[in-house]
């Protein structure tokens, strides 16, 4: 039997690898090289997986996580492990459960599924790019811009819109539509939350440590996410582990009904930090021109000092000992209840995955395969699933691939 994979990224990989073991294996990649995601994942270091339960794994699925119960349970993190190993691939984990090379660079995971590839003489043609999938009787035509194919089964691994420039746009999705596949409308996930508050120059690429940010629908007044840990505050923009996960919770509404709002110092309730304030001004009052300013300063970074005392509508200059208990709730209110204007998520130039895809009602979750076309698959991003940051997406796409290959 003939296999043809569109798409060399690690869920086409891995179902190459897999499928290879009984089948001739072609596989198509537009791109020079192979792999070109997986060298920038986890910042060119490749955060393979996350080791932990599969049951945890499912808990950190975003969109359609029983879908992958089936796959995930089949190729779990600690197979992708035992693989990545016995392929001669070292690895560390690292905080979070989050599984990386031990040499953390990226290129030592693309080397190891490309030489299982190569093991089982899967055939990789580089530079190729497929125009148009067409299903004929029992087989199906796949026409490229250097040559025409006729196979028995096609697997789509194109992945979705993310990184367009590493070779992700929309390709697969143009497949499905033209062979009536549902697809779900795609949006940007893990990626920054544009805001129209200018931040000071000081506060671009600053990292906060141990904030919260909170989303709510203005409408109903209600939660929709709150994340404590990293931010970063770029210009324009919130950046890091928290916002990132926001995003993906957040996506699928409209911006104007999000308030986004920032706290500063979520371990301290506001009685607790109403005396820390009255501590502290009790010890500026012994030191000689002490001001609003210096009391502010040991409460945030340099860059939002004067963007608190702006918005409490206090004088940098104001006199220790005429501070008055109006002035403190003000503190109090703003680094507890920091308030964005939100204005959307950046594009999917800055995504690293994308939310939307493949309607999973069209596919078997044990095979992948369309459930009205026999012998054509899609694995990993081109469908509607995607997961938080920590290894969780790129296991999705080494399941998904494997579940494929292996039901062939």
């Amino acid at each position: 039997m003939k296999v043809l994979i569109i798409g060399g990224g690690p869920s086409g990989l891995m179902c190459a690898c897999k499928a290879s073991e009984r089948h001739e294996v072609i596989l198509i990649e537009k791109n020079e090289k192979v792999g070109k995601k997986i060298y920038i994942t986890g910042k060119g270091r490749c955060n393979v997986t996350n080791n932990c339960s599969t049951q945890e794994f499912i808990n950190n699925v975003v969109t359609n996580p029983k879908f992958l119960y089936s796959s995930i349970n089949n190729f779990t993190p600690q197979n992708v492990i035992e693989f990545f190993e016995s392929s001669g691939v070292a690895l560390v984990t690292e905080r979070g459960n989050r599984v990386f090379p031990y040499s953390y660079h990226a290129s030592d995971i693309t080397k190891a599924l490309v030489n299982n590839c190569i093991k089982n003489n899967v055939k990789i043609n580089l530079n190729e790019e497929v125009l148009e999938v067409i299903k004929k009787d029992n087989k199906f035509i796949v026409k490229t811009d250097k040559k025409v194919y006729e196979v028995d089964k096609v697997v789509v691994a194109t992945g979705g819109l993310a990184y367009p420039n590493t070779g992700s746009t929309g390709d697969g999705y143009k497949f499905a539509r033209k062979m009536d596949i549902k697809v779900i409308n795609q949006v940007p996930a893990l990626v920054p939350l544009l805001i129209g508050d200018e931040l000071p120059r000081e506060l671009y690429n600053f990292t906060f440590k141990n904030v919260q940010i909170s989303a709510k629908n203005n409408k109903n007044n209600k939660f929709l996410a709150k994340e404590f840990g990293e931010l970063m505050t770029m210009k324009g923009a919130l950046g890091g582990p928290i916002a990132l996960t926001v995003s993906s919770l957040i996506n699928g509404y409209d911006y104007h009904d999000i308030d986004l709002e920032l706290d500063f110092k979520p371990s301290l309730t506001k009685e607790m930090l109403d005396a820390r304030i009255k501590r502290d001004i009790e010890e500026l009052k012994k030191k000689a021109n002490s001001n609003a300013f210096i009391l502010v300063r040991g409460l945030a970074p340099n860059g939002l000092i004067q963007l608190i005392l702006k918005r409490t509508n206090i004088d940098s200059n104001l006199k220790i000992k005429l501070i008055t208990q109006e002035h403190i709730d003000k503190i109090i209110e703003t680094l507890k209840s920091f308030k964005l204007k939100y204005l959307g998520l950046e594009s999917f130039n800055k995504a690293i995955v994308t939310k939307g895809g493949i309607d999973v009602k069209e596919l078997n979750p044990q095979t992948m395969e369309i459930k009205k076309i026999s012998g054509l698959f899609f694995v990993g991003e081109v469908i509607d699933v995607d997961a938080f940051t920590g290894g969780f997406n790129m296991q999705i796409a080494l399941s998904t691939g494997f579940a494929c290959g292996k039901s062939m």
